[in-house]
């Protein structure tokens, strides 16, 4: 059995840990780069911050009625059914999760490698020793991790206020100048299709909302628990952004800001001089330890709740007897990520595949709507402005899919055809060991 030992601020250290990982420090620029408004630039990140929200609320109901291991597996599970619910958490352990570890894993290395200069081979170790390290800490229990979260969030945030004040009280005053940009056809230089170009990249910065959820069975009292949680966390991270995004308007111009492929950095050195790109070289090192930290424990949640269903290595789904954790799951999850890192194949997996969890969060919305017409469905906590989030929400999941699309047609066709290639492995499984769940809601299914 799972030990409840997360209480509020481990929830809530679990998702800001998680979503401020590296892409505030350089996703900027890419925004900055998009739009061509100061104004526009802002509301990409708060409209990112609320459509986050959105998503938020409609994990936190779900969790309220589903309270057990495995997030977002477990809500497709009961929204419709084993088979799409395990094509999540096959996408999920051989290229989403376990390439967001390896990525991570890697972004940490190469900052690390600003104060210990190491050649491709030596950022390659010091990613596996990162996260070879962080599954050890999380093998020894939920409660050993959520310490390390916790106290790696709360610095983080600490060191981005500091970052923010003395970019306010020390950094030169920039002219809110007009950002260079445009091109025919715009009216004004912003339009609809490059505010929503912007808006992708400013949800991706946001990623990782969904993960305190997987870890229910270890919060306590969770239907509520994880309802405050992802309502504080969101928040802090969005204040976070849009401060940070004002911290570097106030010491870069906007074609600088445009330009820049490290830009946190960048505006670093401008208020500091030489030594401010060491600071926050030191600060993404320790931003990006604490989202690895994060993801390391979210998922193995996930693959505990797929081997109880019969839909993973059944012995996999062992709980430790002392330390109360899928400790089998934390190692397998471990070990296949630093494969993908030691290959080097991570980066291929997961630019092509990552984007398709955004059609999951689509259908976990779908899946909320279709829940709320069970008249067994009884969540404790409920989404406000109900069904207007969830619309809004299913149709900006679906606007960050389509552009994939669009912009990379190949590797999406790809990605979406890997996802799929878990379908008859499902039947197979299904076939061999048929999933052992319980559906609460299988007499009222539609």
């Amino acid at each position: 059995m799972l030990s409840r030992s997360l209480g509020f601020v481990d929830a809530t250290a679990l998702v800001v840990g998680i979503i401020i990982g590296a892409s505030i420090f350089v996703q900027p620029s890419a925004i900055t780069g998009t739009v061509p408004t100061l104004g526009a630039v802002y509301a990409v990140w708060i409209v990112s911050g609320v459509l986050t929200l959105f998503g938020a609320l409609i994990a936190a109901e779900l969790a309220s009625a589903f309270p057990s291991a495995g997030g977002v597996y477990v809500f497709l599970r009961e929204a419709f059914s084993p088979g799409l619910a395990f094509l999540w958490g096959w996408a999920m352990f051989w290229t989403m999760h376990t390439g967001i570890i390896a990525a991570i894993a890697m972004v940490f290395a190469r900052y690390v490698s600003f104060f210990v200069p190491v050649g491709p081979a030596g950022l390659r170790l010091i990613a596996v020793g990162a996260i070879i390290v962080l599954s050890a800490v999380n093998y020894r229990g939920v409660r050993s991790g959520s310490a390390v979260q916790t106290s790696v969030t709360i610095l983080k945030v600490v060191a981005i206020v500091l970052i923010i004040v003395a970019a306010f009280a020390l950094g030169p005053r920039e002219a809110m100048t007009p950002i260079s940009s445009g091109g025919a056809g715009q009216v004004g230089g912003l339009t609809a299709h490059s505010f929503a170009l912007a808006l992708v990249a400013g949800l991706f910065a946001f990623g990782g909302w969904h993960m305190v959820t997987y870890a229910a069975e270890e919060t306590r009292n969770p239907e509520r628990t994880i309802h405050r949680a992802l309502l504080a966390g969101v928040t802090i991270v969005t204040v976070c952004y849009v401060a940070l995004n004002g911290a570097y308007f106030h010491v870069l111009s906007p074609d600088a800001i445009a330009a820049s492929p490290r830009v946190a950095a960048t505006a670093a050195d401008a208020v500091l001089g030489r030594g401010g790109a060491s600071v926050m070289s030191a600060l993404v090192v320790l931003s990006t330890f604490g989202a690895l930290n994060g993801v390391i424990l979210a998922g193995p949640r996930a693959y505990l709740a797929m081997a109880r269903d019969g839909l993973f290595w059944q012995w996999a789904g062992a709980v430790h007897p002392t330390f109360k954790v899928p400790h089998r799951a934390t190692l397998l999850q471990g070990a296949w990520a630093v494969v993908l890192v030691s290959t080097g194949t991570y980066g291929v997996l997961f630019t092509r595949v990552v984007y398709t969890e955004w059609i999951f969060f689509a259908l976990m919305a779908v899946g909320l709507l279709r829940l709320r017409r069970r008249p067994s469905y009884a969540p404790l906590v409920k989404v406000p402005g109900y069904p207007y989030v969830p619309i809004v929400f299913i149709a900006s999941s679906l606007y960050v899919v389509a552009n994939q699309l669009v912009s990379d047609p190949g590797n999406s066709a790809i990605g979406i055809l890997f996802v799929l290639a878990g379908w008859p492995v499902f039947h197979f499984l299904a076939r061999r060991s048929p999933p052992a769940y319980s559906h609460p809601n299988a007499a009222d299914a539609d």
